[in-house]
């Protein structure tokens, strides 16, 4: 199987795989979608002979992988995004009965009122589950597609790099094998557990009063 899946990495199918995978992972977070990016890196790290003996017959191209990924991203964020805007009161009474999510909504939509969410938005990309927490209570807040784009956008773009440059770079040091691939999707999953964690340290919203 593993073999599969790695001849899938160097073959032109990879785009619409990892683009498939990360669009969806934003309503199924459990989805390996970085590890396909990884994977495809690791593809084109072999490619450059620089890491392998063994050149795939199809290398995929860095800066086409990151893109792929990125917009993927940000299309995933954007669907979940309007969902929730459309969801009316019944969403919002889901919202209600969870103390996480409820404390959740009030830090995320603070963040987003101030001017896009900055740093929150990307350390929530990064973090299990948390790209899809972000993108619904935006939409339940309601606030405007202009402030969540943005930093949707670069949260994307920041995640596909580091996913992609895990891969690329962690091939030209340990080689394109099954090791280096592992070692860089611990260090994918070691950044998602730190951003969640700074997530759940952040400071809560002030009340007035």
């Amino acid at each position: 199987m593993l073999e599969s899946v790695g001849a899938l990495a160097a073959s032109p199918w990879i785009y619409a795989l990892v683009a498939l995978s990360v669009l969806l992972d934003v309503f199924l977070p459990l989805l390996p979608s970085g590890v396909l990016v990884i994977m495809a890196a690791t593809a084109a790290a072999a490619g450059s002979g620089a890491a392998s003996d063994h050149v795939p017959q199809y290398v995929p191209d860095i800066l086409a992988l990151t893109l792929c990924a990125a917009t993927a991203s940000v299309l995933g964020d954007l669907v979940v995004y309007r969902l929730a805007r459309r969801g009316g009161d019944r969403l919002d009474r889901a919202i209600a009965r969870s103390r996480r999510l409820t404390s959740a909504h009030e830090r995320v939509g603070a963040a987003l009122a101030r001017g896009g969410g900055g740093a929150l938005v990307v350390l929530a990309r990064f973090a299990p589950a948390g790209r899809s927490a972000v993108s619904l209570i935006a939409g339940t807040a309601h606030r405007r597609t202009r402030d969540f784009l943005p930093w949707s956008a670069l949260a994307g773009l920041s995640w596909a790099t580091y996913s992609v440059a895990l891969g690329y770079f962690g091939a030209h040091w340990l080689g394109a094998t099954w090791l280096a691939t592992g070692v860089s999707v611990l260090a994918l999953f070691a950044a998602g557990a730190g951003a969640g964690y700074l997530m759940r340290r952040g400071p809560s919203p002030t009340k007035a009063g």
